[in-house]
Formats: structure tokens, C-alpha cells, sequence
């Protein structure tokens, strides 16, 4: 059975319930960075919980998940649009189309090469960008495969999910791509992120799992209490542990390296926990759907 300890839950609302908060990430400027997917704005809140709001070209652009670039920048996907999008600490916003049509991008890190890593869901390719904009494009062997989350490895390699393929794929600098089918059926995995012990963890959505794989394709599961919990992203604390959202049971959850769960009731009801990032101040920030953002302060 999992532990539920008492962890102080603030929520900061951030904008209308109809926006949609959905990725979020911790900014150079030691504030917390976030889209909106249904309004295609750029949202930045502060540990203070003050809000500015940055409104795309495109209010139907669909901005999913977003990091920080090697030029202090935060880059982001576009959906729908089929667009990388950067913004800048001070709200200078600019957008690049990708070479191929209808591409999808979703997830998107940064490389170990001074660029953006990026999935193209509905293309079955891996994107990379430059600061100035460049776009690479390169295939993985599979079809309708679906490439979700996408997180840099410590052995240099973008480590990421393909969602309808039911596979962890690793993608080298020179574009070949190794894919670690998964144990489970339909485990659906999204979330993926680095872990302190030198694995990738991931989070399965269809199967209520959490995911451990090896720099060598050993892959370990560990079953959340509720399999329909539907967790949906994951992101590493500064202790090892690692952090993940259930988006069907409104709660936040921890897992160990050994194995060991925790998980964390969300104050607000049907809240719809989105991404997740360590912050700032060392507690963990989570995007709510419902228009606020949620800080945990681990005890």
C-alpha cells in the first residue's frame, strides 16, 4: 500500500477554468513557466504566485509542453499549428514552422548539443532546432507509433515514449534510434524525464504505471494502487525521487528509486494535474487544468 503524508498543497489560479494550463517548466528567471493549450497563450507565475499572460498569434495554436533552451529562452510546442515556439523572459515571442505538414509536435527538451529536441506525434519523426531556427527532421522505424515525452539521457542520447507503439525509443546525435518495446500491453506511456540513479523514468497512462529503463533497455514496472490513476507526466527532484501527475485520480505522486510510492490528494476536485516540474524553491509545481497551478512543499 502507498503512504499518503500530509504535504502542504497551495493552488494559484492563473487563468479562466476554460484555458487549460498544461505544460510547465521552471524558468531561468526562477519563475515558473506554463501554456495554455486551449487559449494558445504563455502563462509565468512567480513563487509569489504573481501571473503574467502572453497571448500567441494563434489562440487555436494549441501550446503543449515547454523547457528551457540553451539561450535562456523558453521553447515550446504548438500542437496544432505545427510549430516550435520560443519566448523570451521578457515576452518576445517568436514561432517557426516545421517542414513537414500536419507534424504534430508535442514533447520537447534540451539536447546535449545546444538545441531542442522535439516529437512529432502525428509524423513518426524526432525534430531538432537551433536558437536561429533550423530544423532538422529525423524518422523513427516505426508507423503510428506516436512519440510523446521526449527527456535527454546521461548517456547523451533523447530518450522518449511512443505512446501507440507501447515502446521507449533512444535516439543518438547521428539520428539511429534504438526502440525498447514494453512489458505491458497498452501501457500507453507519455511522461519521461532523467533519474538521479542513471535510469529514465516514464509514466504509463493506459496501464497506472510507472516505468524504470536502463541505459541498456532493461525495463522494470511498478503498479500505481489505482490502475486507473491515468498518470500522465513525471519530472526528477533534487533527492533522487521522482514525481508524476495522475491525471484520473487527482493526485500527485512520488516514487523512490527502490520503488516506493507516495501519493498527495489535490485540494481542488476533478483538478485535471497536467505537467510537473521542481521549481525553484525545491517544491514541485504542477499545471491544473482547471486554471491554477499547484505548488507541494515535500516534507
Amino acid at each position: 500500500m502507498p503512504r499518503r503524508p500530509t504535504s502542504p498543497i497551495a493552488e494559484f489560479p492563473v487563468s479562466g477554468r476554460d484555458a487549460g494550463p498544461y505544460g510547465i517548466t521552471c524558468g531561468p528567471d526562477s519563475a515558473l513557466w506554463f501554456t495554455m493549450v486551449h487559449h494558445g497563450q504563455i502563462g509565468r507565475v512567480t513563487p509569489d504566485g504573481d501571473v503574467t499572460t502572453y497571448q500567441l498569434e494563434s489562440a487555436s495554436s494549441g501550446p503543449s509542453t515547454i523547457t528551457t533552451g540553451p539561450d535562456d529562452a523558453l521553447w515550446f510546442t504548438e500542437f496544432r499549428s505545427h510549430r516550435i515556439g520560443r519566448i523570451t523572459t521578457t515576452g518576445n515571442i517568436t514561432s517557426f514552422p516545421l517542414p513537414t505538414p500536419d507534424a504534430g509536435p508535442f514533447g520537447i527538451t534540451a539536447g546535449p548539443d545546444d538545441a531542442l529536441w522535439f516529437t512529432e506525434a502525428s509524423a513518426d519523426r524526432i525534430g531538432r532546432i537551433t536558437p536561429d531556427g533550423h530544423v532538422t527532421e529525423l524518422p523513427i522505424p516505426l508507423s503510428g507509433a506516436f512519440p510523446s515525452a521526449i527527456a535527454t539521457g546521461p548517456d547523451g542520447r533523447l530518450w522518449f515514449t511512443m505512446n501507440q507503439a507501447n515502446a521507449i525509443g533512444a535516439i543518438g546525435l547521428d539520428g539511429h534510434v534504438a526502440v525498447h518495446p514494453l512489458p505491458t500491453p497498452a501501457a500507453a506511456p507519455v511522461g519521461i524525464t532523467a533519474g538521479a540513479d542513471g535510469a529514465m523514468w516514464f509514466v504509463e497512462i493506459g496501464a497506472g504505471q510507472i516505468g524504470r529503463i536502463t541505459q541498456d533497455g532493461k525495463i522494470d514496472e511498478f503498479a500505481l494502487p489505482d490502475p486507473a490513476s491515468r498518470p500522465h507526466a513525471i519530472a526528477a527532484d533534487a533527492d533522487g525521487n521522482c514525481w508524476f501527475t495522475e491525471w484520473g485520480a487527482n493526485r500527485i505522486g512520488r516514487i523512490t528509486t527502490d520503488g516506493r510510492i507516495d501519493e498527495h490528494d489535490l485540494p481542488s476536485p476533478s483538478s485535471e494535474p497536467h505537467g510537473i516540474t521542481l521549481g525553484p524553491d525545491g517544491a514541485i509545481w504542477t499545471a491544473l487544468e482547471i486554471g491554477t497551478v499547484a505548488r507541494l512543499t515535500p516534507r
